[in-house]
């Protein structure tokens, strides 16, 4: 059962360090390997090198948005595909465990499972611009119709 009274702070706890998770991708990203030698590494792998800009925008703007709880359900959703491609593009090769070399799959995909949590929960408290509900405007446009 869900006791509703910490379920929210549990929500609040997965949004700090998810978004704080983010913050430092993209700060190691920024400051210790440069957007440069990231659009290098992308190229590495197979990708285009421009793709690492907007990667790093989204973690710097995402992961603040979700500590500040800004669409936090919805930058959480909209954040798994980024970790899906990291999975299946750099770690999947490696094997399972993150202490392999380069890194295994297992942080990335535990990563994907703490937002996919907090899109299904929600933003949790303190939140300063809580994700809209759908099942509430859902109600809201039935409960207008049916007058």
């Amino acid at each position: 059962m869900i006791d509703i009274r910490t379920a929210p702070y549990a929500a609040l706890a997965l949004r700090l360090s998810m978004g704080s998770m983010f913050v430092a991708h993209s700060a190691q990203k920024l400051f210790v390997y440069t957007p440069t030698g990231t659009a290098q590494f992308f190229v590495s792998i197979g990708l285009p090198g421009w793709l690492a800009y907007p990667v790093i925008a989204w973690e710097l703007i995402g992961g603040l948005a979700l500590i500040f709880g800004v669409y936090a359900r919805f930058v959480a959703a909209v954040s798994i595909p980024l970790l899906l491609g990291t999975i299946f593009s750099v770690h999947a090769g490696v094997g399972f465990f993150f202490d392999n070399p380069h890194g295994g799959w297992e942080f990335p995909a535990f990563w994907t499972i703490g937002l996919f949590g907090l899109a299904c929960v929600g933003d949790g408290p303190l939140a300063a611009v809580p994700t809209p509900s759908l099942v509430t405007r859902r109600a809201k446009a039935i409960s207008l119709t049916q007058r």
